[in-house]
């Protein structure tokens, strides 16, 4: 599990087609220092598990569902990716609960600069769109951010401090990007007992 608060950006050094899959190798300067192999690192939000590492550089192998429904079905070498290791038992719970299970992309529309930070509007899939409230948290490519306002049904508003700008890919950012999608647990939780519950009493 992971709380959005991302911690470096990793280039894609190299991209290997393994048949329908996709091995991926990161490089980030010590990064991995700490890490083994069979360690869960997020890679743009996506919960990936490293097969071999070195303190600079690990390979994830990404499966066919993980490369069709993620940005990284538009992967290239040279390309930032968004990076954070776990979060444990006594960590700082900074964002919100990010579990690394991508529900979908959503598309960059427009990225307008403030005197301090951005503002981006993005579109998500209709079928997400539920699960998005007002001043509620969203994870787009592994950052945990604030939606800031819904201007229309299934278009989204983010504020972005220099900070984040400065730690993530989101200078990257440009209408038409592809941004991994994770909305918040809690909603889909309380759909289904919802559901339940209309179910057991009817």
């Amino acid at each position: 599990m992971f709380t959005g608060i991302v911690q470096t950006c990793g280039k894609i050094a190299e991209l290997k087609e393994l048949g329908d899959a996709l091995q991926m190798k990161i490089f980030a300067e010590n990064y991995f220092s700490s890490s083994k192999k069979g360690d869960s690192v997020a890679n743009d939000g996506v919960c990936l598990t490293i097969e071999s590492c070195t303190a600079s550089e690990a390979i994830f192998t990404l499966i066919n569902q993980t490369v069709i429904n993620t940005s990284f079905s538009k992967a290239c070498v040279g390309g930032m990716v968004n990076l954070e290791l776990p979060c444990r038992p006594d960590s700082l719970m900074g964002g919100h609960f990010v579990m690394g299970h991508i529900d979908s992309t959503a598309t960059v529309k427009q990225v307008v600069k403030r005197e301090t930070g951005l503002e981006v509007d993005l579109e998500i899939p209709k079928n997400l769109s539920k699960y998005v409230i007002h001043r509620g948290s969203i994870a787009l490519n592994g950052i945990s951010l604030t939606v800031a306002e819904i201007p229309e049904e299934n278009i989204i508003r983010v504020a972005i401090i220099p900070e984040t700008i400065k730690v993530t890919n989101i200078s990257y950012w440009q209408p038409g990007s592809l941004v991994n999608v994770e909305v918040d647990m809690m909603g889909k939780y309380i759909e289904k007992l919802l559901a339940n519950y209309k179910l057991i009493n009817n």
